[in-house]
C-alpha cells in the first residue's frame, strides 16, 4: 500500500506535469497531504493563495471522479477551459448546456473519461443527475467558495444547503473538502456542520497578500481620480468597484466619454450583456470593467495589476475579496479606496433592503462600521485587515499601505484627542459624531442652540479647524478603539476604556501624518521582451479561444523575459511551464524569445 510519502511525491509529479510548478506553495501543501490522507479537509485561504490547485491535483491522483461544486457558471467555464487547456479531463454540467451537450458529457463520465466535474449547487437535486452516480464512484466532492453554505456569511446562498443532503445520497460517502477565502470562525463552524464533516482537517492560511499595496483616499473627486489612474495604467488589467448600478452605469459613461475603452457588468444588464463584458475583460479585449460586486466572484483572471473601490464596500469581507482580484499571479497589485461619507449612507440603504430579520441587521451594520474604521485608521491598514481575520502580526508596519510609506511622521494629539473625549462625555454620550463635531467647531446651527449645547466648556474648542476635519479626526478615535459608535439607526458616540486613561492623563494618543504616495517603481529592463511575449500569447489565446492568461500568467512571461531560456530544457525551468505547455506553446515561445534577444 503506498504511504503518504509515495502519494505526496506522485502529487508534485502530476504539479509539475500539467500545471508547471516544481513545488506547491507553503499554504497548499498541507492541505493537499490532508486530502490525499483521505481525511476530510477545510481550506482558509486568501484570494490568490492557489486553492483550486489543492483539489485539482489530488483529483488527478484519487480513482473515481471529483465533484466540485462552484457557485457560478462563469467560475466553471474558466476553471474548465483552464483546465483542459493544460490537458486535465475536466467538464461541467450547467443550466448553459443544450441537451445534446448534456448527454454526451453524462456519457464521457460513466465511461470513464472526466477525472474532475464542476457542476453547480442546483444541479444536485436533478434525478438525471443524481442517477449518474449510482454507477460512477465519486471519489471527492470539493465545496468551492464553501462561506456561501452560512447565512451568517457574507454571500449566503440557499442552494448550499442541497449539498449535504447530496452527499448522504450517494451509495458510498466520498472524501469531503470545502475550500473559502474569506470566512470568520463563526462561518467555518457552520461549514462543518452544515456538511456534515467527520472530524475534519482545518487550515487557516494567513490572509496576508504581500505582493498588494492597500490605500484609502478620502475628498477626492472621484471620476477625475479614476480617468487619470486608468490613463496612467493604461496597458493593465484593472476593476473598478461601484456600489450601485445606476453607480457602475454613470462611471461607465464618464470613462466612454474620455475614450476609454471600458466595460461594465451589474445585474441590471442582460444575460448577453454581462457575458460579453466579461469575455471581453478575461481575454483582454478590453482591459478596464466597471462594475457592481456582482462581477467576479471566482474570476480567476490572474493579471489584474489594480483594483479601484469607487465606493466603500458593505464590510471587510466583500473588500478583502475584491480587492484580492488584483495581483492573483503573485505580482504586484494595487488596491485603492475612494472613500466619500455619501458611501455608509448608500451601505446603510442597502442593508436595510436586503433583509427584514433585525439580528441581521444588527451584524450587517457592525461590519459597516469597521469598514468605516478601516477607511479612519491612521495605522497600517494590512494590520487592520489582518487582526480583523484573526490573523495576528509581529510587526505595526508594512511599508506597503498609504499608512505606512517610508517617511511617515509620528505625532502627539494627545491635547486633540482629551478636548474630543471630553466633549463627548459632557454632552453625555447621547449624540453622534456630527453634533460632536458642530459643538466643537462653535457651530450656530439652530439645534445645537436648541440642546443647550452652546453652553457647554467644549464648544468652540475647535473653531479653527473646518467641520470635515473634526469629523475625520473622531473617524480615527472611533477607527483606534477610544470612541465607539453603537448600531442603532442614529449611531451614538461611546467611550471606550483607552479614553478614560487619555481624559485622566495616564495615557497619550500618537498618530501619524500620512505621506504621500510612493512613485511607481522604473520599468524592468526585461520589459519590451515581456510585451513580444504578451502580445504572442494573445494572438495564441485568439487562435484557441481561450483567456491568454490561461497560456501563461503574467508572473511565467516575466521569469520568461528574465530567464531567456534558449531550449525546451530551459524552458521547463520557468516558473508556470510543464510538459503539456512546453509541448502544446514551446516552440512559439522560444522562437519569440529568439526573435528578440
Amino acid at each position: 500500500m503506498p504511504t503518504d510519502s509515495d502519494a505526496f511525491a506522485r502529487a508534485l509529479a502530476v504539479l509539475k506535469e500539467y500545471f508547471g510548478y516544481k513545488t506547491f506553495r507553503p499554504a497548499q501543501e498541507p492541505v493537499v497531504r490532508s486530502v490525499l490522507s483521505g481525511r476530510d479537509t477545510v481550506a482558509i485561504m486568501p484570494t490568490g493563495a492557489g486553492k483550486s490547485i489543492c483539489f485539482q491535483v489530488p483529483a488527478l491522483l484519487l480513482p473515481g471522479v471529483t465533484l466540485v461544486i462552484s457557485p457560478l457558471i462563469s467560475l466553471m467555464k474558466d476553471q474548465v477551459d483552464a483546465l483542459r487547456d493544460a490537458g486535465v479531463p475536466a467538464t461541467f454540467i450547467n443550466s448553459t448546456l443544450s441537451s445534446g451537450e448534456w448527454s454526451n458529457r453524462m456519457h464521457a463520465i460513466a465511461a470513464g473519461d472526466v477525472k474532475l466535474v464542476y457542476v453547480a449547487p442546483e444541479r444536485l437535486d436533478s434525478d438525471a443527475f443524481r442517477g449518474l452516480w449510482e454507477r460512477v464512484p465519486v471519489a471527492m466532492v470539493a465545496v468551492d467558495e464553501a462561506h456561501c453554505l452560512s447565512q451568517w456569511g457574507h454571500d449566503f446562498r440557499p442552494s448550499y444547503q442541497n449539498i449535504a443532503p447530496f452527499i448522504a445520497s450517494l451509495p458510498r460517502r466520498p472524501l469531503v473538502s470545502a475550500f473559502t477565502a474569506t470566512a470568520t470562525p463563526e462561518v467555518r463552524d457552520d461549514i462543518v456542520r452544515l456538511l456534515n464533516l467527520q472530524e475534519p482537517a482545518i487550515h487557516v492560511t494567513g490572509f496576508d497578500r504581500p505582493n498588494l499595496y492597500f490605500e484609502v483616499r478620502r475628498g477626492e473627486d472621484k471620476r477625475k481620480f479614476i480617468k487619470n489612474y486608468i490613463k496612467r495604467h493604461k496597458d493593465e488589467a484593472g476593476i473598478i468597484y461601484a456600489a450601485t448600478r445606476k453607480q457602475v452605469d454613470t462611471l461607465y459613461n464618464v470613462l466612454t466619454k474620455a475614450h476609454i475603452a471600458v466595460g461594465r457588468y451589474h445585474a441590471g444588464l442582460s444575460d448577453a450583456e454581462r457575458a460579453k463584458a466579461q469575455d471581453d475583460f478575461l481575454y483582454d479585449n478590453l482591459q478596464v470593467i466597471v462594475a457592481t460586486n456582482a462581477f467576479g466572484m471566482g474570476i480567476d483572471k490572474s493579471n489584474v495589476r489594480y483594483v479601484l473601490h469607487a465606493n466603500m464596500p458593505k464590510n471587510l469581507e466583500s473588500y478583502y475579496q475584491e480587492a484580492g482580484r488584483a495581483g492573483r499571479d503573485g505580482e504586484p497589485g494595487e488596491c485603492i479606496l475612494l472613500y466619500a461619507p455619501g458611501d455608509v449612507r448608500t451601505q446603510r440603504f442597502l442593508i436595510d433592503v436586503s433583509t427584514e430579520d433585525e439580528a441581521r441587521k444588527r451584524i450587517e451594520t457592525a461590519k459597516l462600521q469597521r469598514m468605516v474604521d478601516y477607511c479612519h485608521t491612521p495605522e497600517c491598514l494590512r494590520s487592520f485587515i489582518l487582526h480583523y481575520f484573526g490573523s495576528q502580526t509581529e510587526d505595526a508596519t508594512c511599508d506597503n499601505c498609504s499608512n505606512c510609506n517610508a517617511g511617515a511622521t509620528d505625532v502627539d494629539v494627545t491635547i486633540d484627542a482629551q478636548k474630543v473625549f471630553s466633549c463627548v462625555y459632557r454632552m453625555r454620550e447621547r449624540y453622534g459624531i456630527t453634533l460632536v463635531a458642530q459643538v466643537l467647531k462653535g457651530s450656530s446651527d439652530q439645534r445645537v442652540k436648541d440642546l443647550h449645547l452652546d453652553t457647554l466648556s467644549t464648544y468652540g474648542l475647535f473653531q479653527n479647524k473646518t467641520l470635515q476635519d473634526i469629523k475625520l479626526m473622531i473617524q480615527r478615535f472611533v477607527a483606534t478603539d477610544y470612541l465607539a459608535l453603537d448600531s442603532g439607526e442614529y449611531p451614538i458616540l461611546r467611550l471606550r476604556p483607552a479614553a478614560y486613561d487619555v481624559l485622566r492623563g495616564k495615557a497619550t494618543v500618537i498618530q501619524h501624518i500620512l505621506p504621500e504616495k510612493k512613485e511607481a517603481a522604473p520599468a524592468s529592463p526585461n520589459q519590451t521582451m515581456f510585451e513580444h511575449l504578451r502580445a504572442l500569447r494573445k494572438s495564441l489565446a485568439q487562435k484557441n479561444r481561450i483567456a491568454p492568461f490561461m497560456i501563461f500568467s503574467d508572473k511565467t512571461l516575466r521569469d520568461m523575459a528574465a530567464l531567456l531560456p534558449r531550449t525546451e530544457e530551459e524552458f521547463l525551468e520557468v516558473s508556470g511551464v510543464g510538459q503539456k505547455k512546453l509541448e502544446k506553446y514551446g516552440v512559439a515561445f522560444l522562437k519569440c524569445i529568439a526573435e528578440h534577444r
